[in-house]
């Protein structure tokens, strides 16, 4: 079951939400929170289903999770966000029966951006991330270090260069981490395709569960 919310007084954003049609009394499911890229600012979410993560979910969840994603509004970006982010997070962990032990985030491009700045600053709510060409800040990703990451990027992005994945994935190493970076041969700034539709990284995060790696 797909449910496109406008955006009212009580959410911070305008959103996406997908949960699965046969949820049972009492279960708690994996939450994936996805962030989109620039294009798809604005007020109606069904602009995000653009691109393959939201696309997917909205034509049968390829995994059983509850799928989020809050529309930026226009001329803005995730990282003027963030604060306003985890308002909308903690609001959804309240409404919706979201295991809290298996929340993971996911963004592309700017919204790879917004996945390292969310994660960086709030480690704590996140079993894991996987960023899509996107760009974190060095300088702090020692929060990092123990959450099971996943990075992707094409070899060929002339919007958000491969190395700023190398990077960020280099500095997590060298402090402990075991990051796992993917360069997809040849791909140009839509390294999301690959990302989300040739691998397993929607089985991977749904995985994924806090208390493995912060115990």
């Amino acid at each position: 079951m797909q449910v496109v919310y406008k955006n009212e007084t009580d959410w911070a954003f305008s959103f996406l939400l997908s949960i699965p049609e046969d949820i049972t009394d009492g279960e708690k499911l994996p939450l994936i929170l996805f962030l989109h890229g620039a294009g798809e600012r604005g007020d109606n979410p069904m602009d995000l289903c653009r691109h393959p993560l939201p696309k997917l979910f909205l034509n049968g969840s390829p995994v059983r999770a509850i799928m989020v994603a809050p529309q930026c509004p226009e001329k803005e970006v995730w990282k003027m966000n963030i604060k306003e982010l985890k308002r909308f997070l903690d609001k959804i962990l309240q409404e919706y029966p979201v295991d809290k032990d298996r929340v993971s985030l996911t963004g592309i491009s700017m919204g790879g951006y917004g996945t390292w700045d969310m994660a960086e600053t709030y480690p704590e709510m996140f079993s894991a991330i996987a960023v899509v060409c996107g760009c974190g800040d060095v300088w702090r990703c020692e929060v990092l270090k123990n959450m099971p990451i996943r990075v992707y990027h094409g070899d060929k992005d002339p919007i958000v260069p491969v190395s700023f994945s190398y990077e960020i994935v280099d500095r997590l190493i060298a402090l402990g981490g075991k990051p796992q970076l993917t360069v997809f041969h040849n791909v140009e700034h839509n390294s999301w395709d690959m990302a989300y539709e040739n691998t397993d990284v929607l089985q991977w995060l749904v995985k994924q569960n806090k208390r493995a790696w912060t115990l």
